[in-house]
């Protein structure tokens, strides 16, 4: 215990709080000690382990951001000022002794002691303040180290910390990890590699040519490095921005890191006569806090930095200050190239701030080619559920077993995407020093060099790969010829080319179906800032059918820093409902931007993208499945937790929930079934249900429109059916698990479990249905198949002619709240009904996702999708499940009340269904139109304002604009799915114009009788005064300004 509290580096007059998981027959889950006495401590408490969460007493930490750089004068004067007339009793400007303070800064640290809300909201009203947000901590976590500082649920049963959310960390695996991922691999194999890296990628090229990182500035964020380390001859800088008095590296990440890029000698990197500017934002205890990088960040503009590496990452693309950070660095020619993460296989794992597009995110491969395991994959999460993610890693390369340099001295391997970021950012660096004019070098010209030079690996995705495998050759081949212009990422749309554009090749498009969006990301090489000129232009290629199909697009209104997104919305034309074919045509985009050395006008570039899909005629309604979306919420913003209470380092449900990510095999397997499977983004109020014989909704979080509820009853009466997997949720595990976050120096509290169950009990109450507040887990076996019921709630109330399955459970919810154990018999966890109207639907209902979610998916239940499928389609009852010895009568509902809201939630916060409110939080009013979730230069979501939608029928409502935050999709009454032509739409139209226009004529011409039968009066004639001649007033050029996340 001793040495716990001597390596947390604990200070006597702090305030502890000590979880003490403690052997179950004791009832003291933690205690809160302002002194402490620890041999009294260890004598009288049987611990089995103890864990100290340390926090100054009631103050809090912010960092207050400004809207220009100003003095640190003007800045306390700007606080002080603001918070002058607030309810902060006490406040403090935290000194931030570092090289970047004797400059001017665009934020400041504000430690408030019993900070109110009215206190923030008093700072940010301030005109020159921002935004205001908490201080975060960052870790990079050691494996073996005895104290680690992660969030920790505060029971005994589980030990729930996070190696991912709310922080960003080092993205390097473990000392000596081998990972092979291919048939071929072999561990000897990869340690007797003789050659270093750097030569393998053929560096030794440009070396012999006399290219060797001379006059480049790279920068590394680490852990530092040694004054006299002998692997580097050309340290320019070291400067230390932690509380820490050393510039050495206590850790060798930086170290190794640092000899990935410019080592000299043993293992040798890319560039050994680049300027070194190494930046220590990482203490020996592996602590880093976000104002620390701010300031590096500030000072490595202010040294005009060529390129800098990031080997950190974490999920939160929405932590404000790093984020437009990592923009200004970008706008100021900085070339940031930074890992991807460590979170594959699964898909939509990527890491910020790789994952944005002025951003040279990087992924592993092993030498063998393969596809490193740990290598996180796309797709960038930020335009869910409304739009569709961008591709990405840009670019991989070897990220497993490579060596580099030691702490001290010699040579050692890592293995990590934290590995390969160097590896790119040394090629970077060389590849800089290659070329005469500098001014041609940017984030976006290297950008675009590397990924048209990237070598495809076969048989990977593009969600794997990105671009390809690094080609340091080509690369500067394409480099040395470049001239400033605009491209595409990807460069072409082919539906039809698998593996590498799946998921779009793995489900060809027909009539009727939602279209299919893909985000391509405009790179702009001419300027850090751009415009679309006049609007991208779809060409048909009328020879290869591209009459076929119809393309709208949406795309950045300005292209900065450095990149933009085109968003190709592609669905299929009405002619083309019963032909199967290729289909083929272009857009065209022009891009401009103000031409450099102050010569004035503008540079443009034309760019094609070329579009390929195979259409097929429209399937029966049985074999289409309509995924809901929309009422999927994830982290970030809020806390939304793991459907999984067992996950002990992934707390967070931050993967998207989409059938390309998390749920990635579920989508795989029902297309090997022969079911096609598509998303709806908009509410349930936005689709033809006659088109569709299953609605599916997983893992729901999200509230429902009234109109939602109204429209879904009377689509399952007219034969749509209905396929809900639940999670838990239970008012007083919420509150259980709940966490002091060291990050924001808050309290989190989740604002729902793993499914939203109050809300969708409210969706199926009409039928007699409802989910429980049970909380259960455990295996069983259900028609001859093994299961896993993971955190899965319970059937509380099931229609009495329904058929309903109950299996032997243990009560998960008693665990955790009072340690207790216990087997519970007859648990309901599935039902099946036949709605009575005639013609009408199916609905099925089973308590648990994890069987069909990738993220930590025991035991797969494809099998029971499928039977499930087999009922709701077709009709078919299984007869395993309607004979199986498991069923029971249907529950009544009259055991114990249905769960309710948490009290005191703050889902509107989050949420695109409900708003604040007096009170109880209210649904906002339906929204008329498709809206973009996030209203965010960086997403690729379609704008629906700028897509020509087809005819509807005449009583639909009219269109509104949204405000901010608000989502929209259209309200279709009659049922009319988008993109679908209404034969009575142009019968109807047609008609009430033609009377329309009768009655307006008619109107005027009564107008017109009436003033020509009234007598004529002379107006008197009135002097007018004479005024002074003054110039006529003109309307000068808008002046624009780089956008912010506000924007």
């Amino acid at each position: 215990m001793y040495k716990i509290l001597r390596d947390c580096q604990v200070k006597p007059m702090e305030l502890f709080q000590l979880y003490l998981y403690l052997s179950p027959q004791m009832a003291m889950p933690h205690i809160n000690l302002l002194t402490w006495n620890l041999p009294q401590l260890e004598a009288q408490l049987p611990w089995r382990y103890l864990t100290i969460t340390m926090f100054s007493p009631l103050s809090t930490e912010y960092i207050v951001a400004f809207n220009g750089y100003f003095t640190a004068k003007a800045r306390s004067h700007f606080i002080s000022s603001a918070l002058k007339s607030s309810e902060a009793l006490d406040w403090r400007i935290v000194p931030r002794k570092n090289p970047a303070s004797d400059f001017p800064s665009d934020f400041e640290v504000v430690q408030i002691r019993q900070a109110s809300h009215s206190s923030l909201l008093t700072l940010e009203d301030h005109p020159y303040i921002k935004r205001v947000t908490p201080q975060r901590k960052v870790f990079l976590p050691d494996p073996g180290a005895t104290c680690n500082n992660d969030t920790r649920w505060t029971q005994k049963w589980q030990s729930w910390q996070s190696s991912r959310p709310l922080r960003r960390t080092s993205l390097s695996l473990a000392f000596g990890f081998w990972h092979a991922t291919g048939r071929h691999s072999s561990r000897r194999l990869l340690r007797a590699i003789p050659r270093h890296v750097a030569q393998i990628l053929q560096a030794d090229v440009l070396w012999q040519m006399g290219y060797t990182g001379s006059g480049v500035k790279v920068a590394v964020f680490d852990t530092g490095l040694s004054e006299k380390h002998p692997h580097f001859k050309n340290v320019k800088e070291r400067t230390n921005w932690t509380n820490e008095k050393t510039l050495d590296d206590g850790l060798g990440h930086g170290t190794f890191v640092a000899g990935v890029i410019a080592s000299m000698r043993e293992c040798q990197g890319f560039a050994p006569d680049s300027e070194l500017h190494i930046f220590r934002v990482f203490t020996n205890n592996q602590v880093s806090y976000t104002s620390w990088f701010l300031d590096a960040f500030n000072y490595a503009i202010l040294k005009k930095i060529d390129v800098l590496n990031l080997s950190i990452g974490g999920p939160d693309f929405m932590d404000h200050p790093f984020v437009d950070k990592v923009w200004e660095l970008t706008a100021n020619r900085v070339i940031m190239v930074s890992a991807i993460g460590n979170d594959g296989p699964l898909y939509g794992t990527l890491n910020n701030p790789a994952d944005q597009m002025d951003v040279i995110g990087v992924g592993g491969i092993d030498f063998e080619d393969n596809i490193a395991r740990f290598s996180s994959r796309g797709m960038t999460t930020w335009e869910l559920p409304g739009g569709y993610g961008r591709v990405k890693p840009d670019i991989v390369t070897y990220g497993s077993g490579v060596r580099g340099s030691g702490m001290k001295e010699g040579c050692r391997s890592l293995s990590g995407t934290s590995v390969a970021s160097p590896v790119v950012a040394g090629a970077v660096t060389l590849l800089v020093s290659t070329v005469l004019n500098r001014e041609l070098v940017n984030p976006a010209s290297m950008k675009q060099a590397l990924i048209a030079s990237a070598r495809r690996l076969p048989g990977v995705n593009m969600f794997e790969q990105g671009h390809g495998k690094l080609d340091l050759i080509r690369a500067y081949q394409i480099l040395n010829s470049y001239k400033p212009q605009a491209s595409l990422s990807p460069s072409y749309i082919d539906l039809t080319e698998c593996p590498y554009m799946w998921p779009y090749c793995s489900q060809p498009i027909y009539y009727g179906g939602m279209p299919t969006i893909v985000n391509v990301t405009i790179l702009n090489g001419m300027g850090v800032t751009g415009r679309i000129l006049d609007k991208p232009i779809w060409q048909p290629y009328l020879p290869q059918n591209g009459d076929h199909i119809d393309v709208a697009v949406s795309y950045s209104p300005v292209l900065w820093p450095w990149a933009g997104y085109l968003a190709v919305s592609i669905s299929v034309a009405k002619k083309a409902a019963s032909w199967e074919g290729i289909a083929q045509g272009h857009v065209m985009v022009t891009v401009a931007s103000p031409a450099g050395n102050n010569v004035g006008g503008e540079m443009t570039s034309t760019v094609k993208l070329p579009v390929k899909v195979k259409i097929v005629p429209t399937p029966p309604r049985s074999k289409r499945v309509l995924w809901d979306q929309y009422h999927n919420l994830r982290y970030p913003p809020g806390y939304f937790p793991r459907d999984n209470l067992r996950m002990k380092n992934d707390p967070l449900d931050w993967n998207g929930d989409h059938i390309h990510t998390n749920f990635r095999d579920m989508y795989q397997h029902l297309r090997s079934m022969g079911y096609f499977v598509e998303v709806l983004g908009a509410p349930i109020t936005c689709f033809d249900a006659s088109q569709y014989g299953t609605f599916m909704m997983v893992d729901s979080e999200e509230e429902y429109f009234p109109e939602e509820i109204t429209k879904l009853r009377r689509d399952i009466d007219k034969g749509l059916s209905l396929i809900v997997f639940s999670d838990w949720y239970n008012t007083s595990v919420m509150r259980k698990v709940k966490f002091y976050d060291e990050n924001t120096r808050q309290w989190w509290m989740p604002d729902t479990g793993g499914a939203n169950v109050p809300a969708l009990n409210d969706l199926i109450s009409v039928w007699g249905m409802a989910f429980s507040d049970g909380l259960y887990e455990g295996d069983f076996t259900m028609a001859d198949h093994d299961m896993y019921y993971a955190s899965g709630c319970s059937i509380a109330k099931f229609p009495e002619d329904g058929i309903v399955i109950a299996k032997t459970l243990k009560d998960q919810g008693l665990e955790v709240l009072k340690q207790e154990t216990a087997v519970v018999e007859g648990v309901p966890i599935l039902g099946m009904y036949q709605t009575p109207s005639e013609g009408g639907g199916r609905i099925a209902l089973y308590g648990d996702s994890n069987c069909i979610d990738d993220s930590h998916r025991q035991k797969d239940c494809f099998w029971l999708l499928d039977a499930l499928l087999q009922y709701t389609s077709y009709s078919m009852t299984p007869p395993s499940l309607i004979h199986s010895n498991s069923r029971v009568t249907p529950p009544t509902g009259t055991d114990r009340p249905l769960p309710e809201r948490l009290e005191g939630n703050h889902l509107y916060r989050y949420s695109k269904v409900l708003e604040a409110h007096l009170g109880d939080p209210k649904p906002r009013p339906l929204p008329s139109k498709l809206f973009n979730l996030w209203k965010h230069q960086k997403l690729l979501s379609i704008d629906m304002d700028k897509v020509v939608l087809p005819n509807v029928r005449n009583y639909r409502p009219q269109v509104r604009p949204l405000s901010p935050g608000e989502s929209g999709a259209w309200d279709i009454p009659g049922g009319i799915m988008p993109g679908r032509y209404n034969q009575e739409v142009g019968q109807t139209i047609p008609m009430f114009a033609f009377l329309g226009a009768m009655v307006v004529l008619s109107f005027f011409v009564v107008q017109l009788t009436k003033s020509k039968n009234k007598p004529k009066r002379r107006k008197p004639r009135v002097k007018r005064p004479t005024l002074p001649s003054q110039p006529p007033q003109t309307i000068g050029p808008q002046h624009t300004r780089p956008r912010t996340l506000e924007d």
